[in-house]
């Protein structure tokens, strides 16, 4: 009976991730058509590339990221991390050779496009967790004095039932 429970459980997580990982990389898209309507070196063919250059630029960070970055180490210490933003920029521009319909002018264009696409996308995956929820909360704090600036944001995790396991506790951080 535990078997059953527990596969329906492993059922629940990862329809949970795939549910993630669908809304990462529809927000990663929307960042990537911001990118494109902002820096005018980048240009796509057709809107429906956009998804395609967002989903092999996910690829490429998931897997050739973390190895070239490992190779690279030297670089990054001496440069003290400015040579994470050169990666990023030659990723965006390897994107362009790969994704037919996806153009980058010249390496500045990919530079500017990959910083932006990080800030961007930064930000909004704060937002978004392992399972595509978004948890922000506002709340006032009691008795605001004249030296107040007025309200505190509030923005906290929640761990759901389906993020615990048989024993209670949590899976996911």
């Amino acid at each position: 009976m535990s078997f059953v429970a527990y596969n329906g459980f492993q059922e629940k997580m990862m329809i949970a991730e795939m549910t993630g990982f669908l809304i990462r990389w529809l927000t990663n898209t929307v960042v990537l058509m911001a990118v494109v309507v902002v820096i005018p070196g980048v240009q796509v063919d057709r809107w429906e590339t956009v998804g395609l250059a967002a989903l092999v630029l996910g690829f490429f960070n998931a897997f050739l990221r973390p190895l070239i970055l490992f190779l690279t180490l030297p670089l990054h210490i001496i440069s003290l991390g400015f040579f994470t933003l050169i990666v990023n920029a030659a990723f965006f521009y390897a994107i362009s050779k790969v994704v037919e319909g996806f153009y980058v002018k010249n390496f500045s264009s990919a530079f500017l496009g990959a910083l932006l696409f990080s800030v961007i996308s930064f930000v909004v995956n704060l937002f978004v967790g392992l399972k595509g929820k978004v948890h922000v909360r506002f709340s006032r704090c009691g008795g605001f004095s004249k030296a107040s600036r007025g309200p505190v944001v509030d923005v906290e995790g929640r761990c759901d039932e389906d993020d615990k396991n048989q024993n209670g506790k949590t899976l996911l951080p």
